[in-house]
Parts: structure tokens; sequence; C-alpha cells
């Protein structure tokens, strides 16, 4: 068997709620004559999304997110009947944009993206596509970010899912996917031992908690850095050190970034940062570690195997994934754990159907998944792991709604 196939096949034992979904949708043909663009990580979890749309009727047309999450092996299989790959790792900048141009070739009427590279390629370089789309899909935070700031200014010309703004991606994606995947991709990279390491994490939302809270127990000192006062005690409150990034680079031996966005770690820091630092990015884009500053400024640079080595007098600062996704970017990168994707792409496949049905009484702009379709998903992960929870009894649900029941 084909080595993709293979994955794919392993990835989709361990995805009961996107099964049950694609299960329906092959009875039901929800999406049958849509075509979807998607601009992903190309590897075997995101196959099994693109597979459950395509037995729901759509045609899709799938290209990678991230120059280095593609896996050849799983964009090969992908390449099927109603499924069009066009990802390819290690692709040069030009070579993504060509292959995101593909995708809109086929015309599609609703998208999803993770990064919202998709969307902003249709209204600033496609916008020949934007009469045909009936709206998107959003997966991650970065892309929120970008498409709140777009739809702000009324640029955003159709309606997008904020798959990501869902707490069935916030508890589970954010948390323990991006903590346990990243942790994961570190120490298969490196060989270092987590324990007894001050781990610097910048960021303290969904993903920088999670990632803090999981070093902490594989037995790291993590210290915590952050712009937002709440989010700041918080993590002070959950048993972390909290300083500023210049008061934690000298004492940092690893460094994770999680904010998102650009310039956190430059070279007032790097002048800082003792020998063997390890730095890398657990954010969606490369933007977050300043590598541009290292390249030009290393007295020498030396590349294996997901780390570049940067040489100044007589330390050296280690950079992983070229600065991008480390759970995706480095060779032996996984993403997140399947289960974790199962929730993440379950409630993405039915954003998409929700979108095909109300895509065009939606106006455009950032809307909500619904309450009821995110709890629909916890529920069917629940049976599937024979758990049972409690309902409201009539009288509960009375008093809950009442106003007029005081001490």
């Amino acid at each position: 068997m084909h080595t993709g196939e293979e994955k794919i096949r392993w990835a989709e034992q361990y995805m009961p709620v996107l099964r049950e979904i694609r299960e329906r949708f092959i009875r039901e043909q929800p999406l049958k004559g849509i075509v979807i663009g998607m601009a992903l990580h190309v590897e075997a979890k995101t196959a099994v999304l693109t597979r459950t749309l395509a037995a729901g009727g759509a045609e899709v047309h799938i290209t990678g997110c991230n120059p280095l999450s593609t896996q050849d092996d799983v964009a090969e299989a992908l390449n099927d009947g109603n499924i069009h790959c066009y990802a390819k790792r290690a692709c040069s900048h030009e070579e993504y944009y060509a292959a995101i141009d593909k995708v809109l070739d086929a015309r599609p009427s609703i998208t999803i993206d993770d990064g919202m590279d998709l969307i902003h390629h249709i209204h600033t370089g496609r916008r020949d596509i934007l009469p045909g789309v009936l709206g998107g899909c959003e997966e991650t935070t970065t892309g929120i970010h970008r498409l709140k700031s777009m739809a702000g200014e009324g640029k955003l010309e159709f309606p997008v899912v904020a798959v990501n703004d869902t707490p069935m991606k916030h508890f589970f994606d954010n948390v323990h996917g991006t903590g346990e995947s990243a942790l994961t991709a570190i120490m298969a990279t490196t060989n270092n031992l987590i324990a007894g390491k001050h781990l610097v994490v910048a960021g303290y939302g969904y993903c920088g908690r999670g990632l803090a809270t999981k070093a902490r127990a594989l037995g790291a000192r993590v210290i915590v850095t952050e712009i937002d006062p709440r989010r700041a005690l918080q993590a002070h409150f959950d048993g972390f050190d909290v300083m500023t990034i210049r008061e934690a680079a000298p004492i940092g031996e690893l460094f994770v970034t999680t904010t998102g966005n650009v310039g956190i770690l430059k070279e007032p820091e790097f002048a800082l940062m003792r020998d063997g630092a390890i730095l890398c990015n657990a954010g969606h884009f490369n933007v977050e570690i300043d590598v541009a500053w290292l390249d030009a400024n290393a007295d020498e640079i030396g590349r294996r195997d997901g780390i570049d080595s940067y040489t100044f007098g007589d330390r050296k600062i280690h950079v992983l994934a070229e600065g991008r996704l480390v759970n995706l970017a480095v060779p032996k990168g996984m993403g997140h754990p399947i289960e974790v994707m199962d929730l993440s792409f379950a409630v993405q496949a039915l954003s998409t159907e929700y979108m095909v049905k109300h895509g065009k009484s939606l106006a455009p702009g950032v809307h909500d998944v619904p309450t009821a379709m995110d709890e629909e998903i916890a529920r069917i992960k629940l049976a599937s792991l024979g758990c049972t929870i409690d309902t409201l009894t009539p009288e509960q649900e009375e008093y809950m709604a009442s106003w007029n029941v005081g001490t």
C-alpha cells in the first residue's frame, strides 16, 4: 500500500466524529455540486477531512498553507476522483502562490483556510473569483485576526465562519493540540531533555497556556511573557514565572513563541541569549522570530534536519524549522494529535455544510459557529468514548430561565 494511504487510514481509525459525519454526508449528499477550495496543512488528518467533504458530493481542490507542512506522500494519495491536490513540501514562494492560483482556477464557491492566504489572494489578486463565492471557513487564530481586521475596514466581501473561535477548537486544538505536538516536534528534532530546562513561552493565550502546562508536566521550569495584564496575572496564578521577554532572554534555554504577532524575538534578545539556546515558533506564520536578522548577521550558519545553527563569536543560537510552525514544519513534525484534529475538522465539515445552506443569507463578515453545532460535535465525541452526561430537569430549566426566584 502507498505510504500516504497508510497514513490516512491510520488517522481514520482514530477520528470517530468525522467518520459519523462522513456516513451522514454519504447518505444526504449536502455538498453535491459544490466546488470547495482549500489551503490547509496537507497531511493525514487533513486528508480525512478532504475525503469527508468529497463523500458529501463536493469537488475539492486543495493546496498547502505553509511551505514546509505538506507531506508529499499524503498529497499524492489525495489526488483521486473528486479531489485535486497541488501541494508540495519545501515549495518556493512563487510555487506556493502558483498552487493557490490553481485552486482558484477551479472557481470554488466555498473556501477553507488556515491562515487566510486563500481569502486574501481572492480579494487582492483573483477578484474574478468573488462573484461565485458563497462563503468561507477559517481554521486558525492568525487568520481570524486578519479577517476581523479586513472586515473592520469593510474589505471582506463574503461571510466567513470563525471555526477557530469556537470552544471545541480552543479547548482541545489550541490547548492540547499545540501543547503536545509542539513539544513532541521539539524533542524529536533536538533529542534534548525538557525536564529541568528553563522554557520560555511567549504568549499566554490558549496555545501558550496549553504549551506551558504540558511543559511543566515534563519537568520544565516555565517562564511566561505577555502583553495582556489579565493573561499575565492568570499565568502567575497558574504557577508560572512571569516577566518581559528581555528579562527572560538570558535565562531561557528553550524559547517557544505562540503570539501570532511579529518581532517577538529580535536582535536585542539574541544578544542576551546563552550559548546553545533553542528557538522555535508555534504560531502560524514565520514572523515571530527575526530569522532574517540572524541570516544576515551570524558569523557562521549550519543547517541540518530542521535545525539552523547561528554562530556569534563563542555562542550558538539554534532555530527550528526556519522559524515556521514547529509542530508541522520540522522533518519529523506530525502536527496535532489525531483525536484533537477529529474535533477541529468536524467543526470544519459542519461549518462547510452550514455555509452551503446559509451563505447566501449571511452578510459579509466574520460569523460565529452556531452553538448547537459545536455541542453536537462534543456529544458525538462523548458517545464514542462511552461517556454519559446529565440533562436538566424541567424544574432546573425553569429555575435557570426565571428572574423572580431569589433568596
